[in-house]
């Protein structure tokens, strides 16, 4: 079965408070994230961490310091994250870079399933931050969404 990382779960949830946050201009602590969402505080450090190291966060030091994204939410993309967390998708155990498979010549299942790689990566590149931030939010989310028609 396909799955996000937990890493990445986190991640995102991060980054879709960021983005709703952003409006504010204001930076957003580690510890309000992790308390809003109950995520491990030592876990999501090292994930906020790959965020800024991956240039999608931006952390600033001191008593008003915290997170914030490094650019628009509508520029980050959920394949943006989850290469920045867990590096490049794979779905199968060969790669197109290394043909040390025994059954690589003779395999008749490794470019059906490229393609579908290719079209799940495709899909996480059309989904964006600004996209999973503009869902109507559970009610218990901090961030009262009001849509407009």
């Amino acid at each position: 079965m396909l799955r996000l990382s937990k890493k990445t779960d986190y991640a995102l949830l991060a980054l879709r408070h960021l983005a709703l946050a952003g409006s504010t201009g204001q930076t957003v602590p580690a510890r309000e994230l992790s308390e809003t969402y109950d995520l491990p505080p030592e876990l999501l450090a090292k994930v906020l961490q790959r965020l800024v190291r991956g240039g999608l966060l931006v952390s600033q030091q001191g008593i008003r310091g915290g997170y914030e994204l490094a650019k628009p939410a509508d520029q980050i993309t959920v394949a943006d994250v989850v290469t920045v967390v867990d590096g490049a998708t794979k779905i199968t155990a060969c790669t197109d870079e290394g043909h040390d498979c025994d059954q690589f010549s003779k395999c008749a299942i490794r470019d059906p399933l490229w393609k579908l790689k290719d079209r799940i990566v495709s899909a996480l590149e059309a989904t964006t931050v600004a996209e999973l931030a503009s869902q109507v939010p559970p009610a218990t989310d901090v961030f009262p969404v009001t849509l407009h028609r």
